[in-house]
């Protein structure tokens, strides 16, 4: 069955032809490195990871390409606030964002090219743009010339007549019309520069996603993607100058994920509701997290709120209770009951439910109602007094499968503690009760269930048995 996706271009759902048979061209717009992100960030790391994982599971090949902003005003003042150099404090947030992104299960893009590393290929692209004439140099900046470029603000849907109305020359830009923007930023005294046939400076924000995608990916691109809050002005401006430059489509799939609201209140620092990834990753199962953003169709704004946090782990913890109990049962099945075939057929069916939802726009809230039947029918025939074991595998692969494309694949029974092992983390876990670190107490005998180990609480002491 064919994959569809809503392209933003069009505003309508279209059936995804590759410019490659079989391989897909993606780039996604990275972050800007000067702190942690939040998780207005993390959703488009979670929800574009789970559009490439499915496009796997279809046997693509992904070429993944996001990138990381690591010089531009934000930096540069930081390092000031800071007295650090810029590439230092890149380097760490960095480092910290793939380490966010990592717990939440995001893998790792084919490449993740800089701006400081692409300094050359920008460059180079600018001057293109000055010698085809859709761009002028200024006194040491060089902007795009937007009333050059005819398809100006097809992808956010605006006419240049309502866009100019909007338009504003600010205090120390010298361009030749409010709607140009800048490729090349002169730079000023003390600030990080690169060497320029216009002198000194740096590239403007929208010039390096153009320039990098180009270099790896080539003219034109599956796929381009980002928030919503991209669309305009970051990727409007981005198809003007490389459509301009090259002559041929930027981008034949343009996709956007929604905000994320906080307790029905749109997410900014002005309004004190701003939520780090850092830190939620430290108070909550990243697991459940993904879980929980990929509950809502991308599209959709996500309402986000400790209460309905809550609510997603307790559902998350039906499917790790289901496969878990699929495992313990599996100790015991019989073979080749005279109903393997029926049940074979109905998993089946469940696997082609839950690929009719993913190839409808990625539509991961419906593909976990059919997780959510799927472990509800496995239930079911758990109940029953004969098992087969190859149902029993039917259930847990298929489930295993889907979570997979989801990025929450459970642990294997193959990672499986050491007796003496679990008795230390039984012991730990005595000890935090004790001292009423209840959380502690939790977060062990959740690691535990995690590793197929049941715990039972009795008045003569803590019992285990592997599950």
């Amino acid at each position: 069955m064919t994959i569809n996706l809503y392209n933003t271009l069009t505003r309508q759902k279209e059936v995804f032809q590759p410019i490659e048979p079989n391989r897909v061209k993606m780039y996604v717009c990275g972050p800007t490195v000067y702190n942690y992100i939040h998780i207005g960030n993390a959703r488009p790391a979670i929800v574009f990871d789970t559009v490439r994982r499915y496009f796997e599971y279809k046997g693509y090949h992904v070429d993944y390409v996001l990138n990381f902003t690591d010089v531009d005003d934000k930096l540069i003042r930081a390092a000031k606030e800071l007295d650090e150099e810029v590439p230092v404090i890149a380097e760490r947030f960095i480092q910290a964002y793939k380490e966010d992104v990592g717990a939440l299960g995001v893998k790792e893009a084919a490449i993740h090219p800089r701006v400081t590393e692409s300094m050359a290929d920008i460059i180079e692209f600018i001057a293109a743009l000055v010698d085809k004439g859709h761009a002028y140099a200024s006194d040491g900046d060089v902007y795009f010339k937007t009333r050059s470029f005819e398809g100006y603000g097809k992808l956010s849907h605006q006419s240049i007549d309502e866009l100019k109305s909007g338009a504003r020359i600010q205090v120390g830009e010298k361009k030749e019309d409010p709607l140009d923007f800048a490729l090349w930023k002169q730079a000023k005294e003390g600030e990080i520069a690169w060497d320029s046939p216009w002198g000194k400076g740096r590239p403007g924000w929208h010039i390096e996603c153009s320039a990098m995608a180009k270099k790896y990916l080539g003219d034109t691109i599956d796929i381009h993607a980002g928030g919503q809050d991209l669309t305009f002005p970051h990727h409007e401006n981005e198809i003007a100058q490389s459509e301009a430059c090259n002559h041929a489509t930027f981008a034949n799939y343009w996709m956007h994920n929604g905000y994320i609201n906080i307790d029905n209140e749109k997410m900014s620092k002005s309004l004190g509701n701003f939520v780090l990834a850092h830190d939620l990753i430290q108070k909550h199962d990243p697991k459940v997290i993904r879980f929980f953003m990929l509950s809502v169709h991308y599209r959709n704004p996500i309402n986000f709120s400790d209460t309905l946090l809550a609510s997603a782990k307790n559902s998350y913890e039906r499917i790790e209770n289901a496969l878990a109990n699929l495992h313990h049962r599996k100790q015991t099945s019989m073979n080749l009951t005279d109903d393997t075939q029926v049940w074979q057929d109905k998993i089946q069916r469940f696997k082609q439910q839950f690929e009719q939802e993913m190839d409808d726009d990625f539509n991961t809230a419906n593909a976990i109602s059919v997780i959510f039947d799927l472990v509800k029918e496995a239930n079911v025939y758990l109940q029953s007094y004969q098992t087969d074991e190859v149902v029993l595998d039917g259930f847990s692969e298929t489930l295993n499968s889907f979570l997979e494309v989801l990025g929450i694949p459970q642990k294997t029974t193959g990672d499986e503690l050491l007796d003496e092992e679990v008795e230390a983390l039984i012991e730990q876990r005595v000890e935090a009760r004790k001292n009423k670190d209840f959380q502690r107490a939790d977060q062990i005998r959740d690691e535990l269930t995690d590793r197929y180990i049941i715990l039972e609480d009795t008045p003569q002491g803590t019992r285990w048995k592997r599950g």
